[in-house]
């Protein structure tokens, strides 16, 4: 069959994951692999996709004091205890809901890591480094205690 013969086959799939305090580096790798293996397509491109502003999605080593000094980054850039006009619930009045909280450190800290990663897929698995895994990354302290509170699109584009 030649290549342009070929049918271009699309699957999505939604992810809950769980968390439980932020900033939390959630490995989602083998989530991601059970969706490529659920899908069937060999060839093409994954691309990973938080549903959220204050959850990320990032490619990183998964080390534990790695972890930690990105955390006191993360800290550092964006402090929890910071003063952010988003946080000021008697000037704000667009975006509010009854229950909202004061996660103005969390959109910012998001801000630098992004939404998304378009990972490659080829012979049916993602070529990571050998360090490299998929995080979803937890912001906001306050949607971690909310059980089943984070969606992440899994969408693999390709050929089976």
């Amino acid at each position: 069959m030649n290549v342009s013969d070929a049918v271009m086959k699309t699957y999505a799939y939604t992810l809950i994951v769980e968390s439980a305090v932020a900033p939390d580096f959630i490995d989602i790798t083998r989530k991601v692999e059970e969706c490529i293996r659920s899908s069937g397509i060999l060839n093409g491109i994954v691309v990973v996709f938080s549903r959220h502003t204050t959850a990320a999605i990032v490619i990183q080593e998964n080390e534990p004091l790695l972890i930690e000094d990105f955390k006191g980054l993360l800290e550092s850039f964006a402090p929890t205890k910071g003063n952010y006009r988003h946080n000021d619930f008697d000037v704000r009045t667009v975006h509010m809901h009854e229950d909202e909280c004061p996660n103005g450190h969390s959109h910012c800290q998001h801000l630098i890591l992004g939404s998304s990663e378009s990972i490659p897929l080829v012979d049916g698995s993602m070529p990571l480094g050998e360090w490299q895994r998929v995080f979803m990354v937890e912001l906001d302290g306050e949607k971690a205690n909310q059980a089943g509170n984070r969606e992440v699109v899994v969408q693999i584009l390709g050929q089976c």
